[in-house]
């Protein structure tokens, strides 16, 4: 008996230590920002460097080639500019308008530095800013895509700083392209032609017409930087920074491992890919059209003016060769936006890169995480509320799980009424330990019935569990979803809390204290659940016992709505499974009594006559 207490009180704390672990561990505050505030006046810019200490962050051709003379990188930082509208006013440029985007492009460098989310918005208010994701240098946390050519030897090519000449379309629509142009003055005429679809897909055309009287060779490159460190989501199941597939293989670099580790900024070869800069619902890339072109890439770390700076960078290793009186042209494609599921996957498809999909953090079990999003994302098409998606998928999941419950129901039924005699043999043997689990063992036998099966249901739930948490926190489908009543976003905890009468009382508790109503539905429908069985013999399991309903209610509280949503409903299906087949095999159900046993005023005094 105590060995089984032992080990009973064990799997308890082990139950515990994983849910706290998993707190700890996967759900740490978030991290601040390292960048200094927005509007703040940079320093002076300082020599940019890298891992290779050649001071560029523009690719060049060769280690020759930049030796010899040709520029190797970017001035000093702009000056700052106290707003993101002064940093704006600060060049001239061609407006960008879609169904998805607008902004702009700017004409200094030609580059895409401007662009705001329509679709989404910062928090659920209907009136809160739309999110930007792109921003000009001047800024603090300027964010920007370069496509260019890599500087070469004796030939004059357009820089960051090159203002070019807009010569075909005045705003940048899924109708309507847009052609800058640029004269070198020694012959070359260069032309970057920008087009967009209706979501988030750019597509530049750059060309070269030669008039130079000689041949030359160009290295197309394309590069998106990022200044200052966001702040970070600060999940350990989430993946936040450089990112990319490149030489077969998903790279993915975090912002403190790239400013530590000289290492992560090797360059890569491959043939296609792409890379570029992501966070949590939205990406930034670069990626070469033509994916079977052999590119360098890298992910570097910079230092401008004491600011952080972060670069994913590729160059084309085989060169654009342009005959005199000729012209040649590279592609290049850049996603920037929302990292929806269906457009992404869309896009693999649509333009064969490679395994672009995995720009959502699927993590180490997408096979089990991203069918449980296409589960409910068939359902939300069918009902029209992601809430009752989750209501429907655990439904569909109790029924697929169906012959297993019953297996390990029925077993449980059968153990109850094997109780008398289990009682019986743990007091014949009460002083023989190695007799009595001998005893007990030959009992499971006769009966045909096992003390583990109650155990594979919620073994089960685990993957289950990890992937609809996995679904809920990465996918920005789920983001800002709401239920019904109070629970507006089922990507984040519910927002009640029992500590100031959900509400009644105007103060806003502190995090650990906001324990919401769908928590505490969870925690009466698990106590319910425990209730169905018998009332253990021993009483430090039975306070075990009534204690764990409470624990997981404070535990779990702060993960997602839509969570708990599942987790509740999951309970309710289970009393339901569980009664009906404890009935079914003649096992006696003591629900109403052990609800009252455990409530001190319903009990009953049994000692009245």
């Amino acid at each position: 008996m105590k060995e089984e207490q032992r080990n009973f009180i064990l799997a308890i704390a082990l139950s515990m230590l994983i849910i706290i672990g998993w707190q700890m561990f996967f759900m740490p505050e978030p991290k601040p920002a390292t960048d200094t505030p927005a509007g703040k006046p940079a320093a002076t810019a300082q020599q940019n460097t890298t891992a290779n200490g050649t001071g560029a962050d523009i690719p060049v051709a060769t280690q020759q080639q930049a030796a010899a003379g040709a520029p190797t990188g970017a001035p000093d930082l702009p000056q700052a500019a106290a707003s993101r509208e002064q940093a704006l006013a600060a060049s001239r440029r061609v407006p960008i308008d879609t169904p998805s985007l607008k902004g702009s492009i700017n004409l200094t460098g030609g580059r895409l530095d401007d662009l705001v989310l329509k679709k989404y918005r910062e928090t659920i208010e209907p009136d809160s800013p739309n999110i930007v994701l792109l921003k000009p240098e001047g800024l603090a946390d300027a964010y920007f895509v370069e496509t260019g050519w890599a500087p070469v030897k004796d030939v004059k090519i357009p820089t960051p700083q090159t203002v070019w000449e807009l010569e075909k379309g005045e705003k940048l629509t899924p109708e309507t392209p847009v052609t800058l142009k640029w004269d070198n003055g020694e012959g070359l005429i260069f032309r970057r032609t920008f087009t967009v679809d209706e979501n988030y897909m750019f597509t530049v055309r750059q060309s070269v017409e030669n008039r130079s009287g000689k041949a030359v060779v160009l290295h197309p490159y394309a590069r998106t930087q990022r200044h200052g460190t966001p702040k970070l989501e600060g999940f350990f199941i989430l993946h936040e920074g450089l990112i990319g597939v490149l030489g077969g293989e998903l790279r993915e670099v975090g912002y403190d491992d790239i400013k530590e580790d000289d290492d992560r900024r090797e360059v890569i070869t491959s043939s296609g890919g792409w890379l570029g800069i992501t966070d949590k619902y939205w990406a930034v890339s670069i990626i070469p059209a033509d994916q079977k072109q052999q590119i360098q890439g890298r992910f570097l770390y910079l230092n401008k003016g004491g600011r952080d700076v972060y670069q994913a960078d590729y160059l084309a290793t085989n060169g654009v060769q342009v005959a005199d009186g000729q012209q040649a042209a590279a592609e290049i494609r850049i996603f920037s936006g929302a990292k929806e599921v269906a457009l992404v996957d869309g896009y693999e498809q649509k333009y064969g890169i490679d395994r672009f999909e995995l720009l959502i953090d699927w993590g180490w079990f997408y096979f089990f995480t991203k069918p449980m999003f296409w589960l409910l994302h068939y359902l939300y098409q069918f009902l029209g509320n992601y809430g009752l998606a989750i209501l429907g998928a655990t439904l569909i999941i109790k029924l697929v799980l169906f012959p297993l419950s019953n297996k390990a129901y029925a077993s449980m039924a059968e153990m109850k009424k094997l109780q008398p005699d289990m009682l019986r043999i743990r007091e014949l043997y009460k002083d023989d330990p190695m007799q009595q689990q001998k005893a007990m063992m030959e009992l499971y036998r006769k009966h045909k019935v096992s003390p583990m099966a109650g155990c594979l249901p919620m073994l089960v739930q685990v993957p289950i569990f990890f992937a609809l948490y996995k679904v809920l926190f990465v996918t920005i489908d789920m983001r800002h979803q709401p239920f019904f009543g109070w629970i507006k976003d089922l990507s984040a905890p519910d927002p009640t809390s029992i500590f100031n009468l959900f509400g009644l009382i105007p103060w806003d508790p502190p995090a650990f204290l906001t324990i919401g109503v769908l928590p505490i539905l969870m925690g009466l429908t698990m106590w319910v659940q425990m209730k169905l069985n018998p009332p253990p013999p021993d009483p430090i399991q039975q306070r075990i016992f009534d204690l764990m309903p409470i624990l997981f209610t404070i535990l779990l509280a702060p993960f997602p709505a839509g969570l708990i949503l599942y987790w509740t409903a999951n309970n309710v299906l289970s009393i339901a499974q569980q009664a009906y087949i404890m009935k079914r095999h003649g096992a006696e159900i003591h629900l109403l009594q052990n609800l009252r046993d455990s409530l001190p005023f319903l009990r009953r005094d049994k000692t009245k006559a």
